[in-house]
């Protein structure tokens, strides 16, 4: 890269490819050639900038102009404007919602300026598919350093002294997870990746993975080395394309530099990774019915212990982290582990990646310091709550985590802090939730989800929570009675109790967080038969104002059942026996005389 001037940094995550990106590469390209710039200039497809509400996201380095939401023919401008007259392209900079103002430089826009970005250090700054831009970033120097300078218990004790726990949900201490695999006596161990990312909203692994592969693959090998195992495993959801290409990319150009493979650095180390397929099974999060998965077995989780520690992938002693927790390996053991223990709270060191979505302004892929409150994520960082409505709830840890209110905006974000409240942290999904949801029905969606993804292996999970799901349903269509919420929260105590793995275990944690800081909503659907956010559809009746209606027909002309009747130039009336309440009345209604009830 030293021999051009310029860069042009174009997000090839797979959001952007969506939206085009690649024609965006080409054009730039083109427009490049065109104006005799192609050996000045490069352009570089780079993995996720995190900005993904903005994107497709184009950099232009070195004076580190964002430009946002680019289209392919904005390129051919974009080289004209900045590179050859020297003026930025004002239209496709950024614009600060609140203020208006015009933001040129990523390092002054709110949505960065409170991350520390660690995980995701090299996403947005290298082509992916370019190992010797990874190299260049210090890559591999933490396996040389390792490999050359420390024993595997030194090694160890630097990841011990960071802090670090499992980023993958559990939260367990990564080096004392390493600690006890390498005690556990065997010839063969395993170093397991977990990219089984399955929760709804989630995209963390698969960014890391798509953006920089060789920072995972270095963990591994660093790991292989500290436990004593020869041969790491991807586990990746086979609905991950763009990441497991850039993945196999990565494997190989490692091979061919002598990175992966016999005698690594002449040390007399031999450590190879091969790409393990799933089919997109929930439970297979969890580490045993992922070994199972592997093994070509059903994804059934088992009894701990034993743990994969003593005895997992065929039977051997296995060491296995999410692709979050590796690719934070790298940068500890260059920086130390006293760098990295003093970012972060006092149980919860370092930062976390979440997956920021729903009613937020600013929905991306964030990285913060443990101890960053939700308020800072959710009106600092994402920008408040899309449409100027008022906060409602924010669901962190995906189906097995739980709401967390208003009254928890200011509670610091940690391992601990979230499970006193009645959440987790999960694997980092972070959905925010506006006026407009109803609680009741997030509750349903989550436990329709868990039903889904139930292994069915134990009867808590694969009985209790469809029973859960039938009496949320009842409750969403107005047939439940009081009884039923008693009923309701007993039942998801017992499947808490008495599952045999996470899935089951933290099942009910949506229901049981949402009916204790919104009891107000599930009372109203069982005693009132009305849903307050006006989201239930069997509790919905539309009306029309007999005052507001001028009887202009429009919307029986629209209703699809012919539930609207009335004389052109009079009050109109809404047959709601018949009505089916899909909204289109309401929505053509000019004189806002059409409400629901």
């Amino acid at each position: 890269m030293a021999k051009f001037k310029n860069h042009i940094l174009v997000c090839a995550g797979t959001g952007c490819r969506a939206s085009q990106c690649e024609e965006i590469v080409e054009n730039l390209k083109l427009a490049l050639e065109q104006n005799g710039l192609n050996k000045e200039v490069q352009v570089v497809r780079t993995g996720c900038f995190g900005f993904c509400e903005k994107g497709p996201v184009v950099k232009m380095v070195p004076d580190n102009t964002f430009y946002v939401q680019v289209t392919p023919d904005d390129a051919n401008e974009l080289v004209l404007e900045h590179l050859i007259k020297g003026r930025k392209v004002n239209r496709l900079l950024y614009v600060n919602p609140e203020t208006k103002e015009v933001v040129s430089d990523s390092k002054h826009m709110g949505f960065y300026k409170k991350q520390i970005r660690i995980a995701l250090r090299n996403c947005g700054f290298i082509n992916p598919e370019n190992i010797d831009e990874y190299i260049a970033r210090d890559g591999y120097s933490a396996l040389g350093k390792v490999l050359v300078e420390k024993t595997p218990e030194e090694a160890i004790k630097i990841i011990k002294d960071s802090g670090l726990r499992g980023r993958g949900g559990g939260g367990f201490p990564t080096g004392l997870k390493w600690e006890l695999t390498l005690k556990s006596k065997s010839e063969q161990k395993y170093v397991v990746c977990n990219a089984d990312e399955g929760d709804p909203g989630a995209f963390m692994d698969r960014s890391i993975l798509e953006g920089d592969p060789h920072s995972v693959l270095e963990a591994m090998a660093i790991c292989g080395y500290c436990i004593g195992a020869d041969t790491g495993l991807v586990y990746i959801r086979a609905e991950y394309p763009l990441a497991i290409q850039r993945l196999k990319i990565a494997i190989e150009q490692a091979r061919e530099y002598g990175l992966l493979g016999k005698d690594i650095f002449g040390t007399g180390f031999n450590f190879d990774v091969e790409i393990r397929y799933g089919a997109g099974a929930f439970v297979c999060g969890e580490e045993t019915a992922l070994i199972h998965s592997m093994e070509g077995l059903r994804g059934e989780p088992t009894v701990k212990p034993p743990f994969p520690s003593v005895r997992g992938y065929k039977e051997k002693p296995t060491n296995v982290n999410n692709v979050e927790t590796f690719a934070n390996i790298p940068p500890i053991i260059l920086k130390g582990g006293e760098w990295f223990s003093s970012i972060g709270t006092e149980k919860s060191k370092g930062t976390k990646v979440f997956a920021l979505a729903g009613k937020v302004n600013n929905v991306g892929l964030i990285e913060v310091p443990m101890g960053t409150t939700l308020r800072e994520v959710i009106f600092d960082i994402g920008g408040g709550i899309k449409g100027g409505k008022k906060f409602k709830a924010v669901q962190t840890g995906g189906p097995s985590g739980g709401c967390l209110t208003e009254r928890h905006l200011d509670i610091p974000i940690d391992y601990d802090n979230l499970i006193a409240s009645g959440s987790m942290m999960g694997s980092g999904g972070m959905i925010v939730m506006d006026e407009d949801d109803c609680m009741v029905s997030m509750a349903k969606f989550y436990l329709e989800f868990t039903v889904e993804e139930s292994c069915g292996k134990c009867a808590p999970c694969r009985i209790g929570n469809k029973r859960l799901h039938e009496m949320l349903e009842k409750i969403t269509l107005g047939k439940a009675l009081e009884g039923d919420l008693i009923k309701l929260r007993n039942l998801a105590n017992v499947i808490k109790d008495t599952s045999l793995c996470g899935l089951g275990q933290t099942s009910p944690n949506p229901v049981l967080s949402t009916m204790d800081n919104f009891n107000d909503e599930y009372q109203a659907h069982v005693k009132d038969g009305k849903c307050p956010a006006g989201q239930c559809k069997a509790l919905m009746h539309y009306i029309i104002d007999s005052h507001l209606c001028v009887g202009c027909t429009l919307c029986s002309r629209v209703c699809p059942v012919d539930a609207i009747s009335g004389e052109r130039k009079t009050p109109h009336a809404i047959d709601t026996s018949v009505c089916i309440k899909c909204g289109a009345c309401m929505e053509k209604c000019k004189f806002g005389a059409i409400s629901v009830q």
